[in-house]
């Protein structure tokens, strides 16, 4: 979030107009032609910038503004301020056709950096990503220690390697992983020097000492990011550097061609032949340069990892060490995939990191690498990396849910290791309540990650109750927040809470004849059984207008229907049905959450009749459960979208032409419970506790009966006599709703006069179904239907009966 000012300066930089920048422009570009490029010159091209960069769209400047920057960027003499803002303006301008831009023009590393910056902005549209890494690989192949500084190149390269990764020649990369090589293993063991100048300057100043720990303890290997000192030199500068695209470029320069063995080879490799070598360094023998780099690579994450044993002495070298172990794991992982003779000497060091970090809170993040480590090369090694996952799975999301990065990266480590878990997916699925408790306390950010997770997790074991748990995320989130608050220390505690007034809410939630239903919302994993949960939203009702709950219910009826996506894909026919008695029952339980209900019911509705489409002879299956649906409804406006989906299914379904089981009996029983409900509806007047009821529900109600009779024959007197509940003028349903009411009654009455049609028109055969019944001009049903309405406005004595 920005401050007040900011937020004002950024909307006059949105509101400038085309006139008024040209203007501005103008007066840039005269301060460019001057000769002394003072402190004017910045101001006003820190201006442009903001300009240029406050708006999502290109902001287009004057040509001879544009080559000024290009050019006062490309001086020899240019201060430095002035550089970066006319690289920042013009990166911002990329891709341009105004940009001229060459390497050639550059006079140090310094602005080849910048200029190199602008040209791969461009896109590669004239192969420019080529061209900067040939310059920037002739500049890096400088050896003179006096010579300009390398430190502004290296983050060049690996962009060239994200966007280009075949812009490099064999010797290229050759030439640059030997100098990865000297960075990372021979950079100097000494501080840097001060920065000489000065009145107080002279030349008996101290010389500067030797690097130290973490800890303070002087340095007796060599040096690595996790070195400390006042100063640093430039080579200690380029090590650092090193290390931060040591793991991309092993995966660039990683071992190619039909020559290598695949990953299936390797794990052959890994478990028979080099289970027998010794596991010794190979670093007294000379090896080709990318094997060496790769020597190296290995020494220096096992240094990391020694020196994160370390204490720190100050907080940000404590965050360091943690950073550090996490990319010093994922190195190794990366050389135990290209080369398996890394494995075992890797697998102790690694083994008894796992067990001195299982037991930190602070460190649980570099579990997570740790754990792809072990999923990746476990089997191959012989290693049971079931402890490492139950671990991981159990206890860390239930006792560190609120951790936002924590539960992005954790998350992210799911979907992204999902073909490495292999035989082990039943750890994943079990642990979903757990996983939701990532999900239910930081549900705006993680709504698209678990959209694209859930369908591995979802599994026909445990789909009912995962769409339980589902529906209870918003009832998760209140509870989870009552249990950070319970506990001792409660420094997550979010003050902002309107539950903060509530303590009795925090006392009822500590209540043992509670505490069942507590602990079946907060368990770790699937247990296979479902409980109401009922009471646990009457208690916790007073939590329900706190933002985070309100947010997590945003977020479900987007996991509703990716979690319908994904279980229709493996849904047999009777978890068919058992989901679809879930939703009978589960609508009138929903935790009361404003507007929760109804976004809710329009999810279910859809999806009941989903279901019902992908299996028609559920409502012949389902018979007693959807009647028993129909006599408890006693909240038809509260549940008007579901009552409609059930009403209507039985309409369509509930027929010989989808299940020979149907009998004319069934048919009986659904229409005396549509007659009453309908009865019910139209003959009730609304109330501040019971409002009207919407008139699609009246009209589906209508049809229904009106379908189930053409079915039935006995049952269509009964059904010409509901032509008296149409509503009258003083109508609750308003103008629009009682006329459609009234045209729906009239159309099915007249039907109803021709039982036969009434039949072909309201269930209709398959063929009838058909696209080409209804593009065949002279079987249309459009044709049918219109020789049946002026058959239907002729003399009465032309109908039967």
């Amino acid at each position: 979030m920005f401050t007040a000012g900011a937020e004002s300066l950024l909307q006059q930089a949105r509101e400038i107009q085309a006139e008024e920048l040209r203007k501005f422009c103008s007066r840039v570009s005269k301060l460019l032609r001057e000769e002394d490029l003072g402190p004017d010159a910045i101001d006003c091209l820190r201006r442009l910038f903001l300009i240029v960069s406050a708006t999502k769209y290109n902001r287009r400047l004057d040509k001879t503004c544009v080559d000024l920057l290009q050019a006062t960027l490309c001086l020899p003499a240019c201060p430095e301020p002035l550089q970066v803002l006319c690289a920042a303006i013009l990166r911002e301008m990329s891709p341009s056709d105004s940009v001229t831009l060459s390497c050639d023009h550059t006079h140090n590393t310094r602005q080849l950096s910048l200029v190199a910056s602008i040209l791969l902005a461009q896109g590669d549209r004239r192969e420019e990503v080529r061209t900067v890494a040939q310059h920037v690989l002739r500049a890096l192949e400088s050896r003179q220690p006096e010579g300009p500084s390398l430190r502004h190149l290296l983050p060049v390269m690996s962009k060239v390697m994200g966007l280009s990764p075949g812009a490099l020649q064999e010797d290229q990369t050759t030439l640059l992983s030997k100098r990865l090589t000297d960075w990372l293993r021979y950079a100097s063991v000494q501080q840097g020097l001060p920065h000489s100048g000065g009145f107080f300057s002279t030349s008996r100043a101290r010389q500067p000492g030797p690097i130290t720990e973490v800890d303070g303890a002087v340095a007796t290997d060599f040096f690595t990011v996790l070195s400390t000192g006042h100063h640093f030199t430039e080579d200690q500068w380029l090590n650092v550097q090193a290390f931060s695209m040591l793991r991309a470029w092993l995966l660039h320069s990683g071992p190619e061609g039909p020559g290598a063995p695949d990953a299936d080879d390797k794990s052959e490799l890994e478990g028979s032949t080099l289970s027998v070598i010794s596991a010794t360094s190979t670093t007294g023998r000379l090896l080709p340069p990318r094997e060496r780099l790769r020597e190296v690579a290995f020494e220096y994450c096992q240094r990391l990892i020694e020196q994160s044993t370390r204490r720190a002495l100050r907080k940000g070298d404590s965050d360091l060490q943690k950073a550090c172990l996490v990319e010093a794991v994922l190195v190794l992982d990366v050389l135990c995939r290209q080369d398996p003779s890394f494995l075992y000497r890797t697998l102790s060091c690694l083994k008894a990191l796992h067990g001195r970090l299982s037991g930190d809170p602070a460190c649980v993040r570099v579990l997570l690498p740790l754990a792809r480590f072990f999923l990746t090369h476990g089997e191959a090694a012989a290693v049971d990396s079931e402890a490492v996952y139950q671990h991981l799975f159990t206890r860390v999301p239930a006792e560190l849910f609120h951790s936002p990065m924590l539960a992005f990266e954790f998350v992210q480590f799911c979907r992204d290791n999902l073909h490495l878990f292999g035989g082990n997916l039943s750890i994943l699925t079990l642990s979903f309540p757990n996983l939701f408790k990532f999900l239910a306390w930081n549900s705006p950010a993680l709504t698209a990650e678990f959209v694209a997770l859930l369908p591995a997790l979802v599994d026909a074991s445990t789909a009912v109750e995962m769409l339980h748990a589902l529906l209870d995320l918003p009832c998760l989130t209140a509870a989870l927040d009552l249990q950070l608050r319970s506990w001792p220390a409660a420094s997550e505690r979010p003050l902002w809470d309107t539950s903060l007034r509530n303590p009795s809410c925090l006392e009822a939630f500590r209540d043992p004849q509670l505490q069942g239903l507590v602990q079946h919302l907060l368990r770790s994993k699937a247990s296979g059984t479902t409980q109401r949960l009922a009471p646990l939203h009457q208690l916790l009702q007073p939590m329900a207008s706190c933002a985070r709950v309100a947010q997590c219910a945003e977020a479900v009826p987007t996991l509703l229907h990716a979690f319908f996506s994904a279980v229709t894909q493996v849904a047999s026919g009777a978890l068919t049905n058992q989901l679809v008695l879930l939703l009978l029952e589960r609508s009138d339980s929903l935790y009361r959450v404003p507007q929760f209900e109804a976004r809710v019911h329009r999810v279910l509705s859809a999806q009941f009749l989903a279901l019902c489409k992908l299996k028609p002879s559920l409502v012949v299956e389902l018979a007693r459960d959807l009647l028993e649906f129909l006599g408890s409804v006693n909240d038809v406006h509260g549940r008007a979208s579901m009552v409609t989906s059930v009403v209507w299914a039985i309409g369509e379904y509930l027929s010989v032409t989808y299940d020979r089981r149907c009998t004319v009996e069934q048919i009986n029983k659904f229409f005396e419970a549509l007659e009453a409900l309908l009865f019910e509806v139209t003959q009730s007047r609304p109330s501040a506790a019971l409002p009207q009821c919407p008139p699609q529900v009246v009209t589906v109600l209508m049809t229904t009966l009106t379908k189930l009779a053409s079915r039935s024959q006995d049952l269509i007197p009964r059904c010409l006599g509901l032509g008296g509940l149409s509503p009258g003028a003083s109508s609750p349903h308003g103008e629009e709703g009682t006329e459609a009411i009234r045209t729906r009654a009239t159309e099915l009455l007249n039907l109803l006069k021709m039982p036969s049609v009434a039949q072909f028109v309201l269930t209709p055969s398959p063929e009838v179904c058909s696209p080409r019944y209804h593009r065949d001009v002279n079987t249309a049903l459009p044709l049918a239907l219109r020789t049946v309405s002026r058959l239907v406005e002729k003399e009465a004595g032309l109908l039967p009966g």
